[in-house]
């Protein structure tokens, strides 16, 4: 693949890269051509951390301070200074003081400190024994034997040190980040706007909700189905709803989209059907790939831009709708919103408990139900119906079984891999 190719040059003669076959394109190839033409939006903001859960860092975050920055116990104990003992016990030391975290010294350090964890070492002392290897009789401890210079002592700089880098650029924050950074002061950081994604459904039979259906009418089940997977990937989204198939109102709409949004993605209209002006339009508005993926379900699939907007145009077919979006617009998602690196979608072998069927020459991805067996093995069974516009497949299972261009039909007992569907996000 050339690094300079544009889309626009793809679009317009597909014989120029001697091993692209839109006809006939892979799960990883098309994967490889959506990446190929994909920059993250670098328009960036400053946000308090509170709000910062699952943004993406635009900056790196560098430490400007020592954690912690002092020397301080890691445990309830007593501080004494080793030096003042022997090297073979028992001993036997008077408690001259007393320190709790965030106070001063009562008393000295002249014999052994009553310390608490988080509490400032003194000077003069250099190890902490906890207090259950001490026997206490009145103002006197007694220990058997002696500890190590700095033990149970965390110093200046263990956890991080001024200067450095504590956070890349590109990191999607956590909730740990969120502590890590409010430990060294850090109220506000710079981030990534979020990824703005435009979405609608196309066809008179989809009917939104609150409309008796009429003979012939299905529901719309994949703009709900969207909304769910976008909301757990913390993007400003913009429903459109459900688009008639009429022309004028598909291309206006997808004009009008294109000029405030990011992405647009729409179900419905990339296959070939009567009816279907999808592809008609977008050649003339746009400059958009249309592949069928060697892939099921969700074989057809179109992706372009209009404008400076990104478009994927998945299938129809509910769970097509929702293979296409995980194997393929999840990641381009991530990658425009700036995180990197962006880690492969894990996955894990698992026993099958029964035989699938398979023709070789395409990758599937049929809905399975795995287990963890008490040996801590994984095994994995099929979900009988796997049609691609049986929904409640995707709800009846918690995982894909990934199964390889390269396979046929296996047995039960054969191993296979799986993508977890909690690991997805």
């Amino acid at each position: 693949m050339k690094k300079d190719l544009s889309l626009s040059a793809l679009v317009s003669d597909a014989t120029m890269v001697n091993d692209y076959d839109p006809n006939a394109m892979s799960v990883e190839k098309a994967k490889t051509w959506i990446n190929h033409f994909l920059h993250n939006i670098d328009q960036k903001e400053s946000i308090h951390i509170k709000d910062a859960l699952h943004r993406v860092l635009a900056k790196s975050v560098i430490a400007t301070m020592n954690v912690p920055n002092h020397d301080n116990s890691a445990m309830d104990g007593y501080a004494i200074n080793t030096e003042q003992l022997d090297e073979q016990g028992p001993f036997s030391l008077r408690v001259t003081g007393k320190l709790f975290a965030g106070n001063k010294l009562e008393g000295t350090t002249k014999e052994a400190v009553r310390i608490m964890t988080g509490a400032s070492i003194p000077k003069d002392i250099n190890a902490v024994i906890p207090q259950e290897y001490v026997e206490v009789n009145g103002d006197n401890i007694t220990f058997q034997q002696k500890p190590p210079a700095m033990q149970n002592i965390r110093t200046v700089g263990e956890d991080i040190k001024i200067g450095q880098t504590i956070l890349q650029k590109g990191r999607r924050i956590e909730p740990c980040d969120l502590g890590l950074l409010a430990s060294l002061g850090i109220g506000s950081i710079e981030v990534y706007r979020k990824v703005k994604v435009a979405f609608f459904s196309t066809g008179d039979e989809i009917i939104s909700l609150g409309t008796p259906l009429l003979p012939g009418q299905v529901y719309d089940s994949n703009r709900y189905s969207l909304i769910g997977l976008l909301q757990r990937m913390d993007l400003e989204t913009f429903d459109l709803g459900v688009i008639v198939d009429d022309k004028k109102i598909i291309e206006d709409t997808l004009k009008k989209a294109s000029a405030f949004a990011d992405v647009i993605i729409t179900t419905g209209g990339v296959s070939v059907g009567e009816a279907d002006y999808m592809k008609e339009i977008l050649k003339k508005i746009g400059e958009i790939l249309f592949w069928k993926i060697s892939m099921k379900p969700g074989r057809p699939l179109a992706y372009g831009k209009i404008g400076g907007c990104h478009y994927f145009g998945l299938p129809g077919n509910p769970v097509s709708t929702m293979v296409t979006f995980y194997q393929f617009v999840r990641e381009a998602l991530l990658s425009l919103s700036g995180e990197s690196p962006i880690h492969p979608i894990p996955m894990i072998k698992a026993k099958l408990l029964t035989s699938i069927k398979k023709i070789p020459g395409r990758t599937e991805f049929q809905r399975g139900f795995f287990v963890q067996n008490p040996q801590g093995e994984f095994n994995v069974s099929a979900i009988k119906d796997q049609g691609s516009g049986i929904l409640r497949s995707m709800t009846e299972a918690n995982c894909f079984m990934v199964l390889s261009e390269s396979m046929g039909s296996l047995e039960k007992d054969c191993w296979v891999d799986i993508q977890l569907f909690d690991s997805l996000f």
